[in-house]
């Protein structure tokens, strides 16, 4: 998969994704609202990760600078 995320964008998916955890952990929330956080959470952590969006790709964006 062509990387399409630039570092500020991985940085703020990844804060994103810790500050749902910690909704997760810390609110009173119903199993089904836990569940799509969590679902969304990992969503964000993994392309954070892998520095790839499906759906930038899809829509052409990139907002890693060129080389």
């Amino acid at each position: 998969m062509k990387k399409n995320m630039g570092t500020a964008d991985r940085i703020i998916r990844a804060v994103l994704a810790v500050a749902i955890l910690v909704i997760i952990l810390a609110a009173p929330l119903s199993t089904a609202a836990a569940v799509i956080l969590g679902i969304i959470g990992i969503i964000f952590l993994a392309t954070a990760i892998v520095g790839s969006c499906p759906l930038y790709l899809l829509f052409k964006i990139s907002t890693r600078k060129a080389t």
